[in-house]
């Protein structure tokens, strides 16, 4: 079933209307799935979450890092969910490491794409510590089986404490984790504001925002998100 706008809108209005009838979120996002012609959110999510997921996910391998980005409301967490879903799916192991998210809201972004996480005991690790930084990332992997999916939520926060090396020198360590354990880390970003949509239909590396310099040619793929369109690519 073709849905009336991509589902990041859906969602978007769904929040909207939370708001403005002061309902619950899941009340709200049934509402719209049922606009849609689903009996409830859930059925929709999955529906419509798994296609773009696998096909993205059959791309990747081992020791990969995959950079995610777009503006806000655009979908680049919901697609990272998606990622971490499909590769449970596939009896891969996967871990969501967040700076931005409580565990609670972390939980509900799994259900809003049809899942409940639970499902995936023993397979998913949530991390929501306010001490996420690349050692800690690599320290709570240490024994993660090749071929594990982890999130970062998301790169520019790793650069916001003083006792933490440089984004710089966390991303390099990363990088080397990944090749050395065939870890994939897909790393959520955000895009600096000067984006133009007029002038080309998705950002690319040169939108990603940066304090200081980093350089991104240390994932070896990107996925960039707006407007509904996806662009996948290697890193040349």
């Amino acid at each position: 079933m073709r849905l009336s706008a991509p589902l990041y809108r859906l969602k978007r209005d769904a929040k909207l209307l939370s708001r403005d009838q002061n309902i619950p979120l899941h009340a709200a996002l049934d509402r719209v799935a049922a606009q849609q012609g689903f009996a409830r959110w859930s059925l929709l999510a999955s529906s419509h979450a798994h296609g773009r997921a696998a096909r993205l996910l059959a791309q990747l391998k081992p020791g990969d890092m995959v950079l995610v980005g777009a503006r806000p409301g655009q979908g680049k967490t919901v697609l990272s969910v998606e990622l971490a879903v499909e590769a449970m799916k596939a009896g891969q192991r996967a871990a969501f490491f967040t700076l931005e998210y409580t565990e609670a809201e972390t939980l509900d972004r799994f259900r809003a794409v049809g899942i409940d996480p639970w499902v995936f005991t023993g397979l998913l690790d949530l991390d929501t510590s306010e001490a996420i930084c690349a050692d800690h990332i690599v320290a709570r992997l240490a024994t993660a089986p090749r071929g594990t999916l982890a999130v970062i939520d998301y790169l520019q926060l790793l650069d916001r404490r003083r006792d933490t090396p440089d984004l710089a020198t966390q991303v390099r360590a990363l990088h080397a984790f990944a090749r050395a354990r065939g870890i994939v880390f897909v790393v959520i970003s955000q895009i600096h504001r000067s984006f133009d949509p007029k002038a080309k239909s998705c950002p690319d590396l040169a939108d990603v925002r940066l304090i200081n310099d980093l350089d991104l040619k240390l994932f070896s793929k990107t996925c960039f998100l707006h407007a509904g369109e996806i662009k996948f690519a290697e890193v040349n």
